[in-house]
């Protein structure tokens, strides 16, 4: 009997490999406005900053934050590097897009910023949109389950419709591009899009929402824009997790609705997927 051991030693192993645990989060903080009154950034921070340690996400990207909003999560969650720039510049100025790691789990292997745009390599505003949008993105090595995995984190446009379809049309072909081995790849955001838009339809096409196959009913409220309105049902859906691969089981989906004193952390409620790759 002994001679069977190893063989079930490899087998537990190769098990422990192929179930990796992995959860992700995007999040739109909403820009540090200062005519936001009582939910402006110096109100609300240090409650998003705890929320984001509490539910304590592998990955996660974040929307509209300003320089010093991307400097102040680093600052409070020092365990996650951070790779993204400002949408007008590529460096410090304007909105990132940014993702964080934990540094611990994930070796940074590429990173990079293009914009939506129909010139992706420079600071520019594509199509008919009201203003210039990024995304950003990180090729990621897994200690865990020793592979390597793409994030991708958007925003798309609020005005131009045009822009945010073919915004859609230029994600999918850039993670084409990149993701040359078909390797998993994960793409997060604020999408400005509904279930039904274009935009979401062409992405629900080609990629799987984590909400659509999540093994247990997504948790919270069936939508993720709340517009800081505590006393109103949250309805409106334009915030999501997609990934590339059916070998990528969803565990759980959850549209995160906490509070304080009767106060959002944010005028978007943020998006997590537990899943095992």
């Amino acid at each position: 009997m002994l001679r069977f051991y190893p063989i079930l030693f490899i087998f537990l192993t190769f098990q422990a490999y192929s179930q990796t645990p992995l959860t992700a989060l995007t999040y739109n903080i909403r820009y540090d406005n200062p005519d936001d009154g009582p939910d402006a950034w110096p109100v609300r921070r240090d409650h998003l900053a705890a929320q984001l340690r509490f539910y304590n996400p592998d990955v996660f990207g974040i929307q509209e934050g300003l320089h010093r909003q991307v400097e102040y999560l680093s600052q409070q969650l020092p365990a996650y590097g951070r790779v993204g720039g400002g949408r007008d510049d590529g460096k410090e100025a304007g909105e990132y897009s940014a993702l964080y790691f934990r540094k611990a789990r994930f070796g940074l292997l590429e990173s990079g910023t293009f914009w939506l745009s129909e010139t992706p390599d420079v600071p520019s505003k594509g199509w008919d949109a009201a203003l210039p949008r990024v995304c950003t993105y990180a090729h990621l090595y897994d200690s865990l389950s020793m592979k390597r995995i793409w994030v991708f984190n958007t925003h798309f446009d609020h005005i131009g419709k045009e822009a945010r379809l073919h915004s859609a049309e230029l994600i999918l072909a850039k993670m084409k591009a990149l993701n040359q081995k078909n390797e998993v790849a994960i793409l997060m955001g604020d999408f400005n899009s509904e279930v039904t838009d274009p935009p979401a339809k062409l992405l629900n096409s080609v990629l799987i929402d984590t909400w659509a196959v999540s093994e247990q009913p997504s948790f919270g409220p069936e939508g993720t824009f709340n517009g800081f309105k505590f006393n109103e049902p949250v309805t409106r859906l334009i915030d999501y997790i997609f990934v590339n691969d059916r070998r990528v089981r969803v565990k759980q989906h959850a549209v995160l609705s906490d509070s304080r004193n009767c106060h959002y952390p944010s005028d978007h409620l943020p998006v997590l997927a537990r899943m095992e790759y």
